[in-house]
Parts: structure tokens; sequence; C-alpha cells
């Protein structure tokens, strides 16, 4: 495609290195900036510098956070004893706009997929089992996307977590599978968070 302006062939092309940003809708995203005020300009890029510049990750769980400690670590209101684990913060504020998870949260950052080179000694798994050794929590919930990703990080979770003696369960299979947790409607995910399945735990006596 033959564009106007090198300006608007880079913006495109850095607006279609976006998630499910095509090179159409790059290029409508150019155009509709191009056509705002210089203002409201600085202030979208502001906000993207802003993002990648100061944004913090939690000290405890890995969510994202403005501070050294996350809100919801920060509230004592939350069940300190229930933890929640995920892969991605995307996961946390799909699970926190059903309004029916109390406890607390442990980010991985990602799943185990060793075809694409990701294995457990990338993930936040370690700090996981630190948390859960710390003493205080009863139960984990694995809840992760209904994938051969996440089943297979649900079960490496489990062996690690084989002596901890800890409750684990995992939430239940209403979530179709094949479709990522963040694209699961607000009631389905609801539902299968209190309807979470008691998982066996490999080697446990």
């Amino acid at each position: 495609m033959e564009y106007p302006s090198k300006a608007i062939e880079e913006a495109v092309n850095e607006l279609a290195s976006l998630p499910g940003v095509g090179r159409k809708t790059a290029l409508r995203l150019a155009l509709h900036i191009l056509k705002q005020s210089e203002n409201d300009a600085e202030r979208l890029g502001g906000s993207i510098i802003n993002l990648r510049k100061n944004i913090k990750y939690c000290e405890k769980c890995h969510n994202i956070s403005d501070d050294p400690l996350c809100k919801v670590c920060k509230n004592p209101r939350r069940n300190q004893h229930l933890l929640c684990v995920v892969e991605d913060a995307k996961d946390v504020i799909a699970l926190e706009s059903t309004h029916q998870f109390q406890g607390i949260y442990h980010v991985l950052g990602g799943l185990i997929n060793p075809l694409a080179g990701v294995g457990p000694s990338m993930l936040n798994i370690d700090s996981l089992v630190s948390r859960i050794n710390e003493g205080g929590i009863s139960e984990v919930i694995l809840a992760f996307s209904a994938n051969i990703e996440g089943d297979t990080t649900a079960f490496y979770i489990q062996k690690k977590l084989a002596k901890s003696g800890v409750k684990i369960s995992s939430i239940a299979r209403g979530i179709p599978v094949g479709t990522d947790l963040e694209f699961t409607d607000e009631v389905t995910l609801a539902r299968s968070l209190m309807n979470r399945t008691l998982l066996a735990v490999p080697g446990a006596e």
C-alpha cells in the first residue's frame, strides 16, 4: 500500500504491531489521530509513555500496580487465606469485574508453553511456592484458560504444591475449551469461580 506520508506509514506500522490490529484498522486509527487536536494527540502519546515508564508490578502478587503493593494486596478486607493463580493481569481484571471473588491473587506472567520456549523458570512460580510455604494460605484456585497451556501449567503447579498441604481447586469448566479467560462473559466467569472443582494433588498421600 502506498502512503502519502512517511509519518503516516511509520504510525501505521507501529499501530499494526498491536495485538488484534490489522493494517487497515491501523490506518483508520492513524488518520483519526491526525484529525485530533495537537493537545489530544499529545495526551494520548503521554499516557502511553507514562504507562510504559511509570507502571510497577506488585512485589507480592506481580499484578500491575502504581505502588510497590497493588490495591488488592493492600486491602485488609480481602480474604488472605484464599489465593487465585492467574496467567496475566488481564485475568485479574476479568475476575474482579465479577465482584464474586474476595481473596487475593498471584499473577504468573504467562503459561508453560514448550513450543513457544516458555518454561516454568520464566514464570512467577517459585514466588508462588514461597508464598504458600510462608503459611496462611488454605486454598489455591487455579484460574487458567481452558487450553493445553493452561492444563500443563495447572498440572505443574499441582506437583510443586503436592507436599504443601493446601487445598488446590480449579475454576469449573463452564468456560468453553479453547476460550481465553478475558473473553468469557462475567456471569459464566462468576459461576465457574463459585463452582470450582477440587483437584487431586499428584504424589500426595
